[in-house]
């Protein structure tokens, strides 16, 4: 079974979030037999910034972003049994997800691979036009890595034939517990690219706190953060690649996550940085969004702040005791049920599903 794969980057995680997301569920999928073909545009310095090689579960394809480059990757969708178009690919999304459907052959399942189905909906909400919209009559299904009933009742309402959320999760043989690295010592670390719908969130959840226990020491990963104003016992140290992730989350005492303002509003939406932290026996502080109990418990495997003042006051009661217990029960969780061999059991029984339908059908 062949899958063309048309998404933002398998092999650089450089201003791409859903790096680990892709690979852990592609590496899966790969487990389960399919023949992967993964289609990357070469944009946004993300070639000169990779953290993997082509890896051994799919064929890795980089192509130019230009529309001849568009052109030649678009054909080779005919060639596969499932052919996805990922959100946020950052160039030619609109010809990307118009191009799978108008070249994949007529039995192939067509899918559309939400990774920021929040922001999708809200720009679909107020664009009749918007290119998913208009797409989802001649989609097979769309999935999501996150969103819970909010989102599947909304691509529903849309016109979506079916809405399933793949979660984010965590492969133990990428993410696991490290030993600490002297640069990444602090009392509180978070590891997140400036973006536009995250900065206010950041600054309450992260910057505030700083502001008001000078005493303690706060680490701050991510692309993007070079102009920003700090506190001075703030310490930015620019984009963190993937192979330092392990010792970015074991080192400080805690580490943060801060949602986007969307994942935020509809929650059921763990960001990647949720697992990683986890798989490494990392205590994580997280901002507080509904659905957080379906994945860790709160007080016991994961602390939840409402604002900043919560997260000052879980770093204050915080000793080196409960940081490990809490670390040790959530990486306890994450490997019994939060995993990417689970997810890619999921896709896969999804798709031998929608193929066994689409059969009956024919």
């Amino acid at each position: 079974m062949k899958i063309a794969f048309y998404g933002s980057s398998l092999l650089s995680s450089y201003w791409n979030g859903a790096a680990t997301y892709y690979r852990g569920i592609l590496k899966a999928l790969a487990g389960h037999g399919y023949d992967i073909a993964f289609y990357e545009p070469d944009a946004f310095e993300r070639q000169q910034h990779r953290d993997i090689g082509p890896p051994e579960y799919a064929r890795s394809v980089v192509y130019p972003a230009t529309e001849a480059g568009l052109r030649g990757v678009l054909t080779e969708a005919r060639n596969a049994d499932i052919v996805v178009k990922a959100s946020g690919v950052g160039v030619f999304d609109r010809e990307l997800l118009e191009g799978i459907i108008a070249h994949s052959r007529a039995d192939a399942l067509r899918v559309f691979w939400d990774v920021d189905a929040a922001a999708t909906l809200e720009e679909m909400r107020g664009d009749l036009s918007h290119p998913v919209r208009c797409a989802l009559a001649d989609l097979d299904m769309v999935l999501t890595y996150g969103g819970g009933p909010p989102v599947i009742d909304a691509y529903e309402g849309f016109g979506a034939a079916r809405c399933i959320p793949v979660y984010n999760a965590l492969d133990p043989e990428t993410h696991h517990p490290a030993p600490p690295d002297p640069r990444f010592a602090a009392d509180l670390g978070l590891l997140a690219n400036r973006l536009p719908d995250r900065e206010a969130r950041i600054e309450e959840f992260f910057l505030r706190p700083a502001a008001a226990v000078p005493g303690k020491t706060f680490l701050l990963g991510g692309n993007g953060w070079h102009d920003k104003a700090m506190p001075e016992n703030v310490r930015a140290v620019g984009h963190v690649g993937t192979a330092d992730h392990n010792a970015f989350n074991c080192t400080p005492k805690a580490v943060l996550n801060v949602a986007r303002d969307s994942m935020a509003d509809i929650g059921f939406s763990p960001a990647t940085r949720v697992f990683e932290a986890a798989g490494a026996a990392a205590c994580l502080i997280t901002d507080a969004w509904e659905g957080i109990e379906l994945f860790l418990t709160p007080d016991e495997e994961v602390l939840v702040a409402r604002d900043g003042q919560d997260v000052a006051e879980h770093l204050a009661a915080l000793t080196p005791e409960r940081a490990r217990a809490i670390g040790e029960a959530a990486l306890r969780r994450v490997i019994a049920e939060h995993t990417y061999a689970l997810r890619g059991e999921q896709a896969h029984r999804i798709f031998q599903s929608l193929q066994a339908r689409t059969r009956e059908a024919a």
